[in-house]
């Protein structure tokens, strides 16, 4: 929750000079940098980069739980794929495969709820639930984000 707040006030100033698409857009992008940064905590531990900390993977997996079930329809709203507006990586593919779209958003709720499971359970049970979320954020970079 800390993250979100954070992000919608350092977003909120930028926002008031964009237009309509380039607001939808910039939205997006600090919804996603919120998975981001929840993404890295665990990545870290598992990786070893830091210290495991069962309350900071715990609660980074029930941030990305409750950023799951955010409604995205409005950001991904029509006219803000990478060929309609600069500085985005969403590919037009999103908005011709929208029932994909859904279904990799499902997969990535039942990745995270996966994790939130065990993420503060100790570092080898977070660590092996990490490639099935990982894997769950790959299958819309793969198919839905210019590189």
């Amino acid at each position: 929750m800390r993250y979100a707040l954070i992000a919608a006030l350092i977003a909120a100033p930028a926002l008031s000079l964009a237009g309509p698409a380039e607001k939808t857009v910039e939205a997006r992008q600090g919804y996603f940098k919120l998975l981001g940064a929840n993404m890295g905590v665990l990545a870290g531990m598992a990786q070893g980069k830091v210290d495991y900390d069962a309350d900071a993977a715990q609660t980074a997996a029930d941030n990305m739980v409750v950023l799951s079930t955010y409604k995205l329809a409005p950001l991904f709203a029509p006219g803000t794929s990478s060929d309609d507006v600069k500085d985005t990586r969403a590919l037009p593919a999103i908005w011709k495969d929208l029932p994909g779209v859904t279904a990799k958003a499902s997969d990535f709720g039942a990745a995270a709820r996966a994790m939130q499971d065990v993420a503060g359970k100790g570092k080898g049970e977070m660590a092996g639930a990490l490639g099935a979320l990982g894997g769950s954020c790959k299958g819309c970079h793969t198919a839905y984000r210019a590189e």
